[in-house]
């Protein structure tokens, strides 16, 4: 039997997890054995008495950095036994995680993941090993280690049988470059509120309609950046482009 995807983590607090991960869909896929979680404690690698896992910016600052050697002994023992399982550094400096990246590590046999803190992580390590930085948006944390936990539960998600054959994932948001649709259930009219005609007319294809149409308006309201970006893949390639 084929080993579960596997999400290995770095950090200075394992104690952070399972947390969440541990709870609903992804705890119970967790208890399944669809996934496996692993913690390696970052401080296990400091060489001195008081295992000191960080020091002072050079050139002054405030704050304090994650040492290069300290996190690389940990990289390095977390990568040897993951082989080419690649290695992400949870950072407000990375790329914005997209669903089409969760996706591609999801699709693997797992990630090796490193959470920073303090000011972050010496650059030098970061360049040595070929961390793929990503940033789940424009804002800061504490920690990567709340990052980590949401970009696991995205990869979790979609691993085979932890939501079922219910083709619930197509209908999501970002899976076919648009937002969701609206979501309606019981009661049929709460506080005046009625849930829209369409929805309860038993016609298959116009719900289908409406649905695509209400996608397209919420995104090109919310997300004109996915928007401009569904309309650009939706155009037809100029004639002679054999791209």
């Amino acid at each position: 039997m084929a080993s579960p995807w596997t999400a290995r983590v770095l950090t200075l607090f394992p104690e952070m997890f399972p947390g969440p991960l541990g709870q609903s869909l992804a705890g119970q896929a967790l208890a399944d054995g669809l996934w496996a979680l692993e913690t390696v404690d970052i401080r296990a690698f400091a060489s001195d008495k008081h295992r000191t896992v960080d020091g002072p910016p050079f050139g002054g600052g405030a704050g304090m950095v994650m040492r290069p050697d300290v996190v690389d002994a940990a990289i390095g023992a977390a990568v040897d036994e993951a082989g080419d399982w690649p290695l992400v550094y949870l950072t407000p400096r990375g790329r914005p995680l997209t669903q089409e990246r969760v996706r591609e590590l999801a699709s693997g046999p797992g990630a090796v993941l490193l959470c920073g803190r303090y000011e972050g992580v010496d650059e030098r390590v970061i360049e040595a090993r070929g961390a793929d930085e990503i940033s789940l948006g424009d804002f800061v944390l504490s920690g990567g280690e709340a990052a980590a936990i949401a970009l696991i539960d995205a990869c979790v998600r979609l691993q085979e049988g932890v939501l079922g054959g219910d083709g619930s994932l197509a209908e999501e948001s970002f899976e076919r470059g648009l937002l969701e649709y609206p979501q309606y259930t019981r009661p049929r009219v709460w506080n005046g509120r009625e849930v829209p005609e369409v929805l309860v007319s038993g016609h298959h294809e116009r719900v289908r309609a409406w649905r695509a149409a209400q996608a397209e308006k919420a995104t090109r309201e919310r997300r004109p950046d996915l928007w401009t970006r569904y309309q650009e893949r939706a155009r037809p390639a100029p004639e002679g482009d054999n791209a």
